[in-house]
């Protein structure tokens, strides 16, 4: 019998089996995957969001723990645990030097990447590459690995972990970490949290999913029956406009888009519905999936002209181009009129002082609702762009509730030797909205707590067995 059970193969997965194996422990890491499709979403990650007080390495200047705080409480609206936000962002300024010796490497912000030089901190060859490097780590220190192995159930007693059952068969282990994903692949799931909007839509069968198909949610939903404790809306998830054209699953991060707050946002009716020019990017990248998908037919389209050009990371599709605002109108098949009357007025309300897209700059629209709040300058240089965009589910924050041991808890008394860590767990710092890079900070810390707390109630276990 292995000391440990792992369930999951991402980045938390990894990082807890890791840190078990570290401790001693036996351990048996299973990913519901096939072998090339190992990783889950961590498969398509670019980089970590890191607290520091001063430069370091790849990070420039300083990003200290107070202003992480500040970021995380604004795009959560305050929707989120304070004592396990900071345990992460604290985490965050002490865990690169354990990732480079299991391999991972960094680089410096990537060409395009506004702002995230200083915040965030990139992985040499992107999260495939740091996958891969965890599972050569694991392999090397002696952690067993099975693939297509998902788990069904989990046979408990009195809130702590006895075995788990893979296609039929028993697994014991003294302790277990929890670590398998949110339900963002489960069609039926999403249909059943978001149900009919007003005209009578499925919004959910319009989404798309930028990660793995396997993130089904049957240990979520499972858990949900044995009675342990949840938290987080099945209606929130980090969810990104993403090109209309992605395929279904695995998208990953190169299908996003990331020209709106360099132009405007308009649905197929042709009338824009937010704030452009809000904030920064890479804070309120993550608000528009949500914003989009309470839109008619749950698809907007980001509008640019070539004044935009060059300034954001280039998509994977070409966008629509033309050479006049019309032309582009019926290329999109958008109602001419109504999207010519918004550009008219959008472009008559831009105020235009200094426009610097690497700070929130004085360029804004007077009169217009919504306004532009920065960047706003008219879109009359041709040619002119347009991207179809439809919701990108990257993870859902329905999850488990959980304390800074990473423990699972029933009726608020936590387990003794079931963890959890992850998207599994990550409803507790999100509550809603998200911000670069964040996702990865919180699986890497919490994947660290659970596999040292799972080893710990190993040894536990073990005594008590001696005993």
């Amino acid at each position: 019998m292995h000391d440990v059970l792992v369930i999951g193969g991402g980045n938390a997965a990894l990082c807890a089996a890791l840190m078990a194996r570290e401790a001693g422990a036996r351990v048996l890491l299973l990913e519901a995957s096939p072998r090339e499709w190992r990783g889950g979403n961590s498969q398509h990650t670019r980089n970590l969001r890191c607290m520091h007080d001063e430069p370091q390495d790849v990070l420039v200047d300083a990003y200290p723990e107070e202003e992480f705080w500040q970021d995380l409480l604004k795009v959560t609206g305050g929707n989120t645990n304070e004592e396990l936000a900071r345990l992460v962002i604290r985490a965050s300024s002490t865990c690169r030097p354990w990732m480079r010796s299991h391999g991972v490497r960094f680089q410096p912000a990537l060409p395009g990447t506004l702002h995230l030089s200083r915040t965030n901190a990139f992985f040499m060859g992107g999260g495939k590459a740091l996958v891969n490097a965890y599972y050569r780590s694991a392999a090397r220190l002696g952690v067993d690995i099975r693939y297509d192995s998902p788990v069904d159930a989990l046979e408990l007693r009195d809130g702590r972990f006895v075995a788990a059952v893979v296609k039929g068969e028993r697994i014991e282990a003294k302790s277990c970490v929890l670590a398998a994903g949110g339900f963002e692949s489960n069609r039926e799931w999403l249909r059943e949290a978001w149900g009919r909007n007003e005209r009578g839509e499925w919004p959910a069968d319009n989404f798309l999913i930028r990660g793995t198909r396997f993130n089904q949610g049957v240990l979520i939903r499972h858990m949900m029956s044995q009675g342990a404790d949840i938290i987080g809306d099945p209606t929130q998830a980090h969810c990104v406009a993403i090109d209309a054209r992605a395929p279904l699953y695995d998208g990953g991060i190169v299908t996003r888009v990331d020209a709106v707050s360099l132009g405007i946002m308009v649905n197929r009716e042709g009338l824009r519905f937010y704030d452009e020019g809000e904030d920064f990017w890479p804070k309120r990248y993550a608000i528009w999936g949500r914003l989009v998908a309470l839109q008619p037919a749950q698809i907007g389209f980001c509008i640019v002209d070539r004044q935009a050009i060059g300034r954001f990371m280039p998509p994977v599709f070409p966008g629509v181009k033309a050479a006049t605002l019309p032309e582009l109108a019926a290329r999109l098949e958008l109602p001419q009129q109504a999207f010519m009357d918004t550009l008219n007025r959008y472009n008559a309300a831009c105020r235009v002082g200094r426009f610097d897209h690497t700070v929130l700059d004085d360029c804004r629209t007077e009169g217009l609702v919504p306004p532009k709040s920065h960047w706003a300058r008219p879109i009359a240089t041709p040619p002119f762009y347009g991207y179809a965009l439809r919701p990108g589910i990257t993870f859902t924050y329905l999850g488990l509730k959980t304390d800074a041991r990473a423990r699972v808890h029933f009726g608020g008394e936590p387990s003794e030797n079931l963890f959890v860590a992850g998207e599994m767990m990550a409803g507790n710092v999100l509550g809603e909205g998200y911000t670069a890079g964040v996702g990865m900070s919180i699986g890497t810390a919490f994947g660290r707590i659970a596999g040292h707390e799972a080893a710990q109630a190993a040894t536990q276990e073990a005594r008590h067995a001696l005993a």
